[in-house]
């Protein structure tokens, strides 16, 4: 624990994981207030800017919000920040903001409010320059002895200087021999830029040769440049140091002389105006940052240096005079003045701690306790230390911590569906236009083997179906107590659900106060949303399920929706939903094959999952553990695209009706201001029919409001429909590749992203990037394909010809060997794919499975594409 501290006058610790470098330090008055009050300019690789104005009520105050004058985001990373007088016409003080391929500069102004917080600063973008190549840093000053203005000097990871002239650029010169870029300065007495060079030697060039030498259209080396027409860049003076430098600072204090520092890894250096040494001093750790300032003694400099042992060293000349500590790493130090303290050092960590301090002394007030001069009893701690040891022997041995906790839980939650509808149905406020809409009860025990605090039970059904309640609160549970609550289940918008299932979620709190959760699923029968009917022949959408075993008569597998009376000959089966859509069933009577067929795609859904679940609960009571379904026909890809063409088309229409209702809000509002205002005037002058247009708009607004409302309810069941084609999708392709439940599952999270659709986050733009994702991994076809980047920011498409592309492609490649392998390499996953491994698919096939409007593409288990032409 050091004594000599850092004594902290103001801190604070900016943004969230940002990240802060040499450049993104600067104090001065940026505002130009007159008050000779520094502020504080922070600019961070996150593209973050912000203007502190440090001012403690007490030493050791906490940061008030005041003391952030302004905080803006610049979208780009920030490499540096500088003040100076870069706007001709004024001598004022502006901010230079450096970025990788632009340079801005800003002025900053503040309006003083009515009270002390009321105040608000601003900056205004006064020019700009973009960067035909890459910034690294940049210097500033009065280059040429210019009077009153400061020009601009960038140096770009190429070894270039780009001069700019205030608002005009002034000509470009390559650095010869250059490598890496190194820290850049500009000593104003003696006109010239100082940098140091990948040779690990500190290099001078004067203005006036950068400016009258070779024109930098384009880079040349040493022998074309002497070749060419113009002076040839030639460096003023050469001075070989023989490490590389962290920071170049040059300070001139007095009309006198001035001095050039230097910052190495191992040595600090201070040349004079001609590249002399004047002296260096040899450095025993290694350090981070540092800064030239002026000393009370003539003829001596006092330097900053900071390390990264977290020390800050003042050195007068070579002397050591001050040494503190500090609470972290700084990676830029300054100096500045703040109300009546002078001379306060401003550091600033890579992480973002941000420290005004001063330097002084922290008494120290630890005591050291007394000894305990007891005698220790060896025996006694011999044997507590092994009883301790057989403890945690004991607790290591358990290898199923986890199992046992869950079967062991402290509240479990049961749901009991009831396998007849309810005799009197509960449904309430139901939008479904069926004469009587049934509901199903749902028993729900809560069972508590400890103290349960504050219990909440939540019950959650997909919509278009409906709960009678859906949150309950209890008492606090006792011990080997329960709960029971009864609801019902029903559909209340008028289109068919997706799914069949529900969550009951328990949240409660030990009486520790830990937070704990305990949930369960439960399942709804197909009759809560179907009734029997005739079976119809003729439909326009057909799928073939095939299996391994006998058909099995639907007296058996369908109890409920068959009547027993007719015996083993029911091979056809008809449902009808309560939005009026049919379905129906059949048995093939010659071979192990049923068919599923309906006037709409996504009514196929339910009733093909509740027969594949009867299925294979019925051959598993039967103890036939080879029981497979298989899919060989068609994946019916043309109608799915039509659902999700009509699907973006509502969410097209969304947004024109949101533009159009703030265009007419906009005008109405226009309308009341207008009228308020003659209505306020004491010679009120005449209407002028303000009022019939706002009446108009009025209309117009609650027009476009109900078309709004309308075309959002057409949307709600749009999606609903297009879920369900997408779980019947996500069947057909698990069935006809036979894949594993870990790739279903898959198939799953990339197809149904979205429990809602929103219109800030759509299901398209979801489903095409995990799509491409899927395409670029464990899909591609090639290693180029891998090293492809995907977009970062997802938004609303134009259209949906890359989604139904990317859907084309991704069951092309599957049906071509394909496997859905994700963590894996494309090595292991050749390895993995059935013989042969994925064809490669040649770049053409892309163009041929282009939808075309009139033909369907279909997919047969082959893996080959075919078009059938519509018929007339």
């Amino acid at each position: 624990m050091s004594l000599f501290k850092a004594r902290d006058w103001w801190s604070t610790i900016i943004g969230e994981k940002e990240e802060f470098d040499q450049g993104c330090l600067c104090v001065a008055d940026v505002d130009n207030s007159g008050s000779r009050q520094d502020k504080v300019i922070v600019g961070s690789y996150n593209g973050y800017l912000r203007i502190f104005n440090p001012r403690p009520v007490k030493p050791g105050d906490e940061v008030q919000p005041e003391d952030l004058l302004l905080e803006v985001q610049l979208r780009e990373p920030i490499l540096q920040v500088e003040v100076g007088k870069f706007v001709s016409g004024t001598e004022g003080l502006h901010l230079a903001v450096l970025h990788c391929r632009k340079l801005c500069v800003y002025a900053v102004s503040g309006t003083q409010g009515n009270v002390e917080h009321g105040n608000q600063y601003q900056i205004k973008l006064m020019y700009e320059h973009n960067l035909q190549r890459t910034a690294c840093n940049m210097t500033y000053g009065p280059f040429g002895g210019v009077k009153g203005r400061d020009l601009i000097c960038i140096q770009s990871m190429d070894g270039m200087l780009m001069l700019f002239e205030q608002e005009s650029y002034a000509f470009g010169r390559f650095l010869p021999g250059f490598l890496l870029p190194g820290p850049l300065a500009y000593s104003s007495r003696t006109d010239s830029f100082i940098t140091v060079s990948s040779c690990q030697q500190v290099e001078s060039y004067k203005y006036q040769v950068l400016a009258f030498a070779t024109d930098a259209d384009e880079r040349q080396d040493t022998e074309q440049q002497k070749l060419s027409s113009g002076k040839r860049l030639v460096v003023d003076w050469v001075l070989n140091i023989g490490e590389q430098a962290l920071d170049i600072c040059v300070v001139s204090f007095n009309q006198g002389a001035s001095s050039v520092f230097v910052l190495g890894e191992r040595n600090f250096f201070c040349l004079k105006d001609n590249g002399q040494i004047r002296f260096m001093k040899k450095l025993d750790y290694s350090p981070s940052c540092f800064i030239p300032y002026c000393s009370v003694k003539e003829g001596t400099v006092n330097t900053l240096i900071a390390n990264h042992s977290k020390m800050l060293n003042v050195y007068q000349d070579v002397t050591l005079k001050w040494a503190t500590q500090l609470p972290c790493i700084p990676v830029s130090v300054k100096v500045a003045n703040f109300q009546d303290l002078k001379g306060v050092i401003v550091t600033l960590s890579d992480d973002g701690h941000l420290q005004c301090s001063y330097l002084g002394t922290d008494p120290s007030l630890f005591q050291a306790p007394k000894v305990d001069s007891r005698e220790i009893n060896y025996e006694e701690m011999n044997a507590e230390m092994k009883e301790l040891q057989k403890i945690i022997r004991e607790a290591t041995k358990t290898q199923d911590v986890l199992p046992e906790s869950e079967q062991q839980r402290d509240v479990t939650v049961t749901a009991e569906v009831s396998p007849d509808l309810d005799e009197e149905s509960q449904a309430i406020d139901s939008e479904v236009k069926a004469g009587a809409v049934p509901s199903v009860t749902v028993k729900i025990t809560i069972q508590s083997k400890v103290t349960a605090q504050k219990p909440s039970l939540a019950v959650c059904v997909q919509a278009p179906l409906a709960v009678t309640c859906d949150q309950f609160v209890f008492d606090d549970l006792e011990p080997d107590s329960s709960e029971t609550v009864v609801l019902s289940v029903f559909l209340k918008e008028n289109c068919s659900p997706s799914e069949l299932e529900g969550t009951c979620m328990v949240s409660y709190n030990t009486p520790t106060g830990i937070p704990r959760v305990a949930q369960c699923n439960f399942s709804l029968p197909l009759k809560l949303i179907c009734f029997p009917a005739q079976p119809s022949k003729a439909a326009n959408h057909k799928l073939t399920i095939d299996t391994n075993k006998p058909p099995i008569s639907f007296v058996t597998i369908f109890p409920d929706f068959v009547d027993a009376s007719e015996g083993d000959q029911a091979n056809a089966l008809g449902f009808e939903f309560l939005t009026g859509s049919k379905t129906t069933l059949l048995a093939s009577k010659t071979s192990q094959r049923y068919r599923i067929q309906s006037d709409q795609l996504e009514d196929l859904w339910l009733v093909t999952k509740e027969l594949v679940h009867r299925l294979e609960v019925h051959f598993k009571r039967q103890n036939c553990k080879d029981f497979a379904c298989t899919f060989s026909g068609s994946i019916p890809l043309q109608e799915y695209f039509e659902l999700i063409d009509r699907h973006f088309e509502l969410r097209v229409n969304a947004e024109k009706f949101q533009e159009l209702l703030s265009e007419r809000a906009v005008q109405f509002r226009a309308i009341e201001r207008r009228l308020l205002t003659r209505f306020k005037d004491k010679t009120p002058a005449p209407l002028q029919h303000l009022d019939t247009l706002l009446e108009g708009t009025f209309r117009e607004v609650i027009a476009l409001a109900d078309a709004a409302e309308e075309n959002q309810a057409n949307m709600f069941q749009a999606f609903a429909k297009l879920k369900s084609a997408t779980h019947l999708v996500i069947m057909l392709i698990s069935l006809w590749q036979k894949l594993t439940t870990d790739q279903v599952a898959i198939l799953e999270a990339t197809f149904l992203p979205l429990a809602e659709d929103t219109q800030e986050l759509g299901w398209e733009e979801t489903v095409d990037a995990a799509v491409s994702y899927l395409l670029r991994t464990c899909l591609s076809k090639s290693s180029k394909e891998q090293a492809l980047t995907l977009s970062s920011q997802l938004s609303m498409p134009k259209d949906t010809s890359r989604l139904k592309k990317n859907i084309t492609l991704f069951c092309d490649r599957l049906a071509k060997g394909g496997r859905l392998l994700l963590s894996m390499d494309l090595a292991t996953q050749q390895a993995a794919v059935t013989p042969g491994g994925c064809a490669t698919i040649p770049e053409s096939d892309l163009e041929e499975r282009t939808i075309i409007p009139g033909s369907t593409a279909m997919f047969s288990s082959n893996g080959q594409i075919t078009k059938q032409k519509s018929k007339p």
